[in-house]
């Protein structure tokens, strides 16, 4: 199982929001590709990067961060964050992402992942799949629609989707736990691979993640727990290795 420390952009900074609302807003350093370093130094095999200028403006708003934590680290990362156009999903890929997440351009337009898809292969394109009470959040989180995680992510998967990031927004930066039995669902019932995210902050509760890898759970993101002290890389990678 991999461990995916998150970085969140904002303004070319990195924080961290509480339940993705802007205005709950911690600032924890004005050089992201810093702190992409550390991560790497510590042992982290990939990382997860979330543009939430580009979540809540529809376009990528902090290529420059992203190019300089590319430069600053060998290690692979994925980014989120208002990809909305095959000409955003380039310029991230070529900025230094190994792979990027769509989020409500796949719940606007199927087509447009089947497309993606055609033109990068399913190894680039990540769904994400964030929730609020199991309906699809959308828009920086901001809005949900009438469509379940399970349901979106079963349509992804007929149209070749293989990863999605599974994060239940209520629970995303509170340190409360994630949501298993939904993660264990939505891995089960859409038979993607999920990386899970939203409220981890503790060697038990990757433990527990662990324990749905023949689910086909295969990954946990974690980003408040590690910038609060409440859990080091170190422990996180031992216990997704099952130490």
């Amino acid at each position: 199982m991999i461990i995916f420390p998150a970085i969140d952009l904002k303004d070319g900074q990195c924080v961290r929001l509480v339940q993705g609302k802007a205005d709950q807003q911690t600032v924890y350093s004005s050089t992201p590709a810093d702190v992409a370093r550390s991560f790497q130094r510590l042992g982290a095999r990939w990382l997860h990067i979330v543009d939430l200028d580009g979540a809540f403006q529809g376009k990528p708003s902090n290529i420059k961060a992203i190019e300089a934590i590319a430069d600053a680290v060998t290690i692979p990362f994925q980014v989120g964050g208002g990809l909305r156009s095959q000409s955003d999903v380039e310029r991230l890929l070529k900025a230094g992402a190994s792979r990027v997440i769509i989020g409500t351009r796949a719940v606007e337009g199927p087509d447009f992942v089947k497309q993606l898809l055609d033109e990068f292969g399913n190894e680039k394109i990540v769904l994400g799949l964030d929730a609020k009470d199991g309906k699809v959040a959308v828009k920086g989180w901001v809005e949900t629609v009438e469509l379940t995680a399970v349901d979106l992510g079963k349509q992804m998967k007929e149209l070749g989707i293989r990863t999605a990031v599974y994060t239940d927004v209520s629970r995303d930066g509170l340190l409360a736990g994630p949501n298993l039995e939904m993660t264990r669902q939505v891995a089960i019932e859409t038979g993607l691979f999920i990386i899970a995210s939203g409220g981890i902050s503790s060697v038990e509760h990757i433990r527990s993640i662990k324990a749905m890898e023949s689910h086909g759970v295969a990954g946990a993101i974690i980003g408040k727990a590690l910038y609060e002290g409440k859990i080091s890389v170190a422990q996180a990678l031992e216990a997704a290795n099952g130490k």
